[in-house]
């Protein structure tokens, strides 16, 4: 693939196995900036890059800001507890105006499945999708898959399980339609009730057993339980769920010795995962952090420079 055509980022479910690969290809060369003692290169120098979230964000929104900044561009980050959105304006008139102080990317998080898809019709600024409703998180996805192939070499015949909340997570379906297109086998293992209906149809296989989940799995890719989802009161406590889904150091040495654990953050740890299974050396969480960087560099950098067909 010589040429990126897509105007925005806004899932991966929309991209080509070609176009996700051409996007960690970008990331792999641009992976090496962060080494230098000078981390930057000019691609962005003179563009505005926007982060506007309507969601709170430690990771994604840094990570962002760090990438748009080793690119050379300028960053402006929108509070929107002090915004006008709290006024009652709406995204796409708050894009308009972002888009009127020639902004060039607006980078957007929000709790509306579809939202970053709607304010890039609007738009002719570039739009990258930091996470919309329980929709997708393309680069988190993205990021994984660079760790992946970083550790293992490959991503084609992988066994990858991911473990946790299923139901609410735009992490485990970015995940899920990145993986499988490159060639993955993708388990999902979770409680029946944070298990979406009809999930197998995305490709993925399903266990309610998590040493099953583990058992032949190169990978293991690590949910946060959302317990501020629980509506209905609906979820397993705490305990429970860590007792029967937590991923132990007790669980890891039934396995392969070099499996391979991921977590997209926030950790709750001693709910979803041990601390010595966090801090140990099968994870790659941290490793995950720093290469994000890297794929956002690469989103920023190919919608940028598209050039749309």
């Amino acid at each position: 693939m010589e040429k990126w055509t897509k105007k925005d980022l806004l899932g991966l479910e929309e991209l080509s196995r070609e176009e996700i690969e051409h996007v960690l290809s970008t990331a792999e060369s641009f992976k090496e900036v962060s080494t230098r003692e000078i981390k930057k290169v000019p691609a962005l120098r003179g563009k505005t890059v926007v982060n506007l979230f309507y969601e709170p964000s430690t990771r994604t929104r840094v990570s962002f800001e760090v990438a748009a900044k080793r690119l050379s561009a300028d960053v402006i980050n929108v509070a929107i507890e002090t915004s006008s959105v709290k006024k009652g304006e709406t995204l796409t008139d708050t894009g308009k105006n972002i888009e009127a102080l020639k902004a060039d990317i607006i980078v957007v998080r929000h709790s509306s499945s579809g939202a970053p898809a709607m304010l890039a019709e609007s738009l002719k600024a570039n739009v990258v999708n930091a996470g919309d409703g329980w929709h997708e998180h393309p680069t988190q996805a993205l990021l994984d898959m660079f760790t992946l192939k970083e550790k293992i070499g490959r991503i084609q015949g992988l066994k990858v399980s991911i473990v946790g909340d299923i139901a609410h997570s735009r992490v485990a379906r970015s995940n899920i339609w990145g993986l499988t297109k490159l060639g993955a086998l993708v388990t999902v293992c979770a409680p029946k009730v944070l298990i979406p209906e009809g999930i197998e149809q995305m490709g993925v296989r399903v266990t309610h057993d998590i040493d099953q989940a583990l058992k032949d799995a190169d990978a293991v890719n690590v949910l946060r339980m959302q317990f501020e989802r629980d509506e209905s009161a609906a979820f397993p406590k705490q305990l429970e769920y860590f007792k029967t889904f937590g991923i132990t150091s007790q669980r890891l040495k039934k396995l392969k010795k070099n499996i391979i654990v991921m977590h997209p953050g926030p950790i709750n740890r001693g709910i979803e995962i041990s601390s010595e299974v966090a801090d140990g050396e099968n994870s790659v969480i941290l490793e995950q952090v720093t290469n994000g960087i890297a794929v956002r560099m690469a989103a920023l950098f190919l919608v940028s420079n598209s050039q749309q067909e």
